[in-house]
């Protein structure tokens, strides 16, 4: 899909999944936080990531390797996406309880 310098979708695509892996656990907890809801935060973080990390390899299949099929893209980009979640879901922890809460 995307057409530009193959060498250019892993960092671009790695960058916009650590910004959307960051965002999306308070986003998920936005909607879910209910006192029926509440354990369904971190599931629907991690998929939710899954998916828009396929949506954005689908994009960027470059983020596999530079001559990448958009499907090994699409897998490469869910993985990436899922590890991202991971990594936000760490900073948002230590950025509220410190690494003394930790």
């Amino acid at each position: 899909m995307a057409e530009g310098h193959p060498g250019l979708h892993r960092p671009l695509a790695v960058v916009v999944l650590l910004a959307a892996g960051v965002f999306s656990l308070p986003l998920a907890a936005l909607f879910l936080d209910g006192e029926d809801t509440e354990n369904w935060v971190l599931p629907a973080a991690f998929v939710a990531m899954a998916v828009f990390g396929a949506i954005v390899g689908s994009v960027l299949p470059g983020i596999a390797g530079p001559h990448a099929s958009t499907t090994k893209g699409r897998w490469t980009g869910a993985l990436v996406g899922v590890a991202m979640v991971a990594l936000g879901t760490l900073v948002f922890f230590l950025l509220l309880n410190g690494f003394d809460g930790a």
